[in-house]
């Protein structure tokens, strides 16, 4: 439930509403799209782009301390609750971002992107507490698609208060895209309390101390040399770290790419968005049944290499039509990548480890920095070559790398 809860963010701040508004309020009249922030002037997809690099730094810099402290004091469920109301505050003050005060603009992309990703790590890190392995898959990817599911509810309610805003009573404008960012807030919230009720606060009886700060970082220590025994896991971690570089760039600046490459407008926009999230309702269930006939890696394979297929299609597309094909065959593999990847990484893990939140805190620092180098990789391209196309092609190789490098893992059969 906390999937369906927070998926909103990613379905209407990161991915459909937020970007395109983003980029229409910075854009003047004549065409420009060049923005002042602080001391720079820069394209405004750049400066987004570097907004949430920056973002993922931060949180993958911070994480790794906080789980180490959750699962010595025993304390998941209170980070959890500390990043949703981070993220979710931050969505609510998008709604006073207007295109002229850009620095407050990026800074609320900033906060929420932070307390969206740092939630993760202690959400993630709940599934080994609440499931046998044998269930991992499956519950993965149940989360994920009640998450497709939830989003596109939300936004198809504010699709429609944005194209036909006169029954709402509202003024066209700017004002329904803005109020849509408070309903994120308020969704997000509201059934993040399913979550905190339901989840157990403290399924190991950790008890705390004063001196947690110490033992945080003891704990990340110990977890650290327990993964350097486990070359596996490792191997793991690298590839992901590769191909979800890739995922995450694509997912975030798709719209973007549309709007700007191929000239959609809104509608068009997020009606492609809502197609890649109902497909991917289907695709998260589809590679889980995959996994279980051929296996985990089997399964990762395929996608990674479809991944591939994407960015080169991306890079020819024209038309409107081209990018709906193209976003159904993203729908495809989006849900059951995500899914998947949590869910190898569990089985990976020790068994006997009571530490989930330290060994999740390395799967989201990893998750945080592919997000740093694919977005600032994509940034930077479009920077040097003008055009979002040489950034959708350049990402072909970090799916490349990530296939190259999980052939060599081995998961056992649950």
């Amino acid at each position: 439930m906390y999937d369906w809860a927070n998926s909103v963010y990613s379905l209407t701040i990161t991915t459909a509403v937020f970007p395109i508004y983003y980029e229409e309020v910075t854009t003047t009249a004549d065409g420009n799209t060049l923005v002042k922030f602080l001391f720079w002037e820069l394209p405004n997809t750049v400066l987004y782009s570097y907004a949430l690099s920056f973002s993922f730094l931060i949180t993958a810099l911070m994480l790794p301390l906080l789980s180490g402290i959750a699962d010595c004091t025993g304390k998941k469920k209170l980070f959890l609750k500390i990043f949703a109301y981070l993220g979710a505050m931050s969505c609510a003050g998008m709604f006073f971002f207007e295109g002229s005060n850009i620095e407050f603009g990026i800074l609320m992309v900033i906060l929420a992107s932070i307390g969206y990703s740092g939630g993760l790590v202690f959400y993630d890190a709940f599934l080994p507490e609440i499931s046998t392995v044998d269930r991992y898959d499956k519950l993965s990817a149940k989360g994920y698609s009640l998450g497709y599911v939830g989003s596109v509810i939300l936004l198809i309610f504010n699709l429609i208060m944005i194209q036909k805003p006169e029954v709402f009573g509202l003024e066209s404008g700017s004002l329904p895209a803005r109020i849509s960012f408070l309903t994120v807030a308020i969704w997000w919230i509201g059934f993040s309390q399913i979550t905190f009720r339901r989840l157990p606060s403290n399924p190991f009886n950790r008890k705390a101390s004063d001196a947690w700060l110490k033992k945080g970082y003891q704990e990340l220590r110990s977890v650290y040399r327990e993964i350097q025994g486990l070359p596996n896991l490792k191997r793991y971690v690298l590839a992901y770290f590769f191909f979800n570089a890739g995922v995450q760039a694509v997912m975030y600046l798709a719209s973007l790419f549309g709007a700007k490459e191929l000239n959609l407008e809104t509608a068009a926009l997020i009606q492609i968005v809502l197609i890649i999230q109902l497909v991917a309702i289907g695709g998260a269930y589809l590679f889980a049944e995959l996994s279980k006939r051929k296996g985990n890696i089997v399964s990762l394979m395929v996608m990674i290499g479809i991944w591939v297929l994407v960015c080169v299609i991306a890079f020819f597309i024209k038309t409107e039509l081209q990018f709906y094909g193209l976003a159904f065959l993203v729908g495809i593999i989006m849900g059951g990548i995500q899914a998947l990847s949590r869910s190898t990484y569990s089985k990976l893990i020790p068994k006997e480890t009571e530490d989930h939140a330290s060994f999740f805190s390395f799967y989201n620092v990893t998750f945080n920095l592919s997000i740093v180098m694919g977005t600032l990789a994509y940034g930077s391209i479009e920077l040097l070559t003008g055009s979002m196309r040489y950034s959708a092609i350049g990402l072909s190789a970090f799916f490349v790398i990530g296939l190259v490098l999980i052939q060599k893992v081995k998961v056992k059969s649950a």
